[in-house]
């Protein structure tokens, strides 16, 4: 029998969960982990929007919180049942954790809740023992971008495994003359929950080594050169699924003949 909890995430959040499908929000919070018994990795990510009193299944972010730490929420409201976690499901969404800010930990039960199993979804490499497809030519300048969490700037797992190795199977493929890595930072203050949030101008160069240590390691035969610019601003590239936040913390990989 389902519980009185799941029944009500069932009907109840739905028309307003229409009203404000697509809408993009943007805050700071605590999150929240529910323990669900849908087997491994099924549990659920809840972060409150303290402005509202809104609270959002943020589970769907291709990088998870840490409950020891805040996270910087950016995600559109999706028209999914929120019956998996029993919250209004934010997808597409990035939830960044901000080390300074520290959290207590808090864990919900399950409480009817199913959660959901564990499958791999769009963006994931197959292991290196599968050969690639060649990409088709001719061949000429092309830019790659990989993204990353707020504030860092450590590779994203899987994520940004997927994005680099789309970009290096072309790479080596199209063998372009040269490299031109760019690292960008949203150094740009603005206020978001009270609190004012801009990412360091070293960031931009560190963002910029990382991937060009990445592309030298990958593709060892060809030239690589780092660049870097702060203040970014917003792409529309497709790999940023309409999340602004997320396209102005990028680097871009352009390949020269």
């Amino acid at each position: 029998m389902k519980s009185l909890a799941f029944l009500i995430a069932l009907a109840a959040p739905l028309s307003v969960q229409a009203q404000d499908t697509g809408a993009l929000v943007r805050f700071v919070t605590c999150p929240v982990y529910r323990d669900t018994d849908a087997g491994r990795k099924s549990g659920c990510w809840l972060a409150q929007q303290r402005e509202t009193g809104k609270r959002y299944d943020v589970s769907l972010s291709p990088y998870k919180p840490d409950w020891n730490y805040a996270v910087l929420v950016e995600g559109r409201v999706s028209d999914a049942s929120p019956a998996p976690c029993g919250d209004t499901v934010l997808d597409p969404v990035r939830t960044s954790r901000l080390y300074d800010v520290h959290c207590t930990r808090h864990m919900l039960p399950a409480e009817g809740y199913p959660g959901r199993r564990y499958k791999l979804h769009g963006r994931y490499i197959n292991p290196l023992s599968v050969p690639r497809k060649v990409p088709p030519g001719p061949y000429s300048d092309r830019t790659f971008t990989a993204y990353f969490e707020f504030g860092n700037d450590f590779l994203i797992y899987q994520y940004d495994d997927y994005l680099i190795d789309k970009a290096t199977t072309w790479i080596r493929a199209a063998k372009p003359k040269k490299l031109i890595v760019t690292g960008f930072a949203a150094t740009d203050p603005v206020e978001v929950s009270g609190m004012t949030l801009a990412e360091p101008a070293d960031l931009a160069q560190q963002r910029a080594e990382t991937i060009a240590e990445t592309m030298r390691r990958l593709v060892p035969d060809v030239e690589v050169e780092t660049r870097w610019k702060t203040g970014a601003k917003v792409t529309d590239d497709p790999d940023t699924d309409t999340i602004p936040g997320q396209s102005r913390r990028r680097v871009e990989i352009h390949a020269v003949f």
